[in-house]
């Protein structure tokens, strides 16, 4: 089987992830924060280690800067929600993922305002059309930081200095890019950060996270027990506790931990220059093959290892099934919870069929599933 979904969760993970979940699970059971016995206490330094080590990962100033959430839309969600209110001002770009847009048209039913700026046929976002989007009452830009259709990568640190230059929030939604490309977010001027753990960090699903800059102020989207100012009926004002009610994920952490060190261990250099590798390969591969409809920009260097495509008149769940059925090679079709951005290149009615690679692929996989296009191609 050649797994060719990465963009939706990385497979397979790292050794060590599986085995930190497991050891976690079977060794240190208890929850963190909660109790003072040791068992408790070895629990919760695996997670402040955890956090130290993402703090580290994306320049955060603080360990404390780092929220775990159970995934990149929650940390999403905590962000919009907590940040943005009747009157506010949101601008978006046209390529962003449902885990955006739905929250933010939940929000204009109370009166937060929304501009969605557009990107071109390729993807790509022109920094200034975000500047004239501005307005007196603009709170927040939010943007993806790689298109999950396209692959193609936004100018977040031009953006990045729009925003800290007018004193408006700026929140990157990182869940193709985190772990695949370098994210510094003092130097990139990033207030809010959203990840993902299960895909290019390579942890567990259910695990993820959210960066706040020290001195954003974040509503709680849920209140409850924090282990933390328990003789308090009000919701504590500190981060992490702030934003974390409820038992967290510890083993999932812990697998989320053991990721980000086997990308510290291969580099993250390494890892992007072996994606951008089986990247270029596919798209010589398939750029003069009669039949097939190639989206994004068709350059390595300015896209993550997202490829997507259609063949010929070909429904994008046909061509789906025929690699899965036919040739075991597992890819993604539909509208990828992105219809903005399907829009925007124009494929909202029909979709597209997306390969996305990791750093457990191999070229000689990429040859197998551009032998498997030209054979679906030839019997069309």
């Amino acid at each position: 089987m050649i797994y060719f979904d990465n963009a939706a969760t990385t497979w397979p993970k790292p050794e060590a992830v599986y085995d930190a979940v497991v050891n976690t699970m079977k060794n240190y059971g208890a929850n963190p924060g909660r109790s003072g016995h040791r068992m408790a206490l070895s629990t919760a330094r695996i997670v402040y280690e955890s956090r130290e080590l993402l703090a580290d990962f994306f320049n955060a100033k603080s360990p404390r800067d780092i929220v775990f959430t159970s995934n990149a839309t929650e940390a999403l969600n905590m962000a919009i929600k907590g940040v943005l209110k009747p009157g506010d001002h949101v601008i978006t770009s046209s390529m962003e993922h449902n885990s955006v847009a739905r929250p933010l048209f939940a929000l204009q039913k109370i009166g937060v305002e929304w501009d969605v700026v557009k990107c071109d046929s390729r993807g790509f976002l022109d920094p200034e059309d975000v500047k004239k989007a501005i307005k007196p009452h603009t709170r927040l830009i939010a943007m993806t930081h790689a298109s999950n259709l396209t692959g193609t990568i936004l100018p977040v640190e031009e953006v990045g200095k729009i925003a800290r230059e007018r004193g408006i929030l700026f929140l990157v939604d990182a869940a193709q890019t985190a772990g695949i490309i370098p994210i510094d977010v003092q130097r990139m001027n990033i207030d809010l950060l959203a990840f993902p753990g299960h895909k290019g960090l390579y942890g567990p699903q259910g695990t993820g996270g959210l960066y706040v800059r020290e001195g954003v102020d974040i509503t709680p989207i849920k209140e409850g027990g924090t282990g933390s100012l328990s003789e308090h009926l009000e919701q504590p004002r500190m981060l992490p506790d702030r934003l974390e009610s409820g038992t967290l994920n510890t083993p999932g952490i812990a697998g989320l931990a053991a990721g980000v060190r086997f990308i510290k261990q291969k580099d993250i250099e390494n890892i992007r220059t072996h994606e951008q590798k089986l990247t270029s390969k596919f798209l010589e591969g398939i750029k003069y093959k009669k039949g097939i409809s190639l989206y994004g920009p068709g350059d390595p260097a300015h896209m993550c290892a997202v490829v997507s495509l259609n063949v010929m008149e070909l429904d994008s769940s046909e061509l789906a099934y025929l690699l899965d059925s036919k040739f075991d090679i597992q890819v993604r079709p539909g509208l990828h919870c992105s219809p903005l951005a399907h829009k925007t290149i124009g494929t909202g009615e029909r979709g597209a069929v997306r390969f996305s690679f990791s750093v457990f692929n191999t070229e000689d996989e990429v040859d197998e599933a551009l032998e498997a296009l030209d054979i679906i191609c030839s019997r069309i």
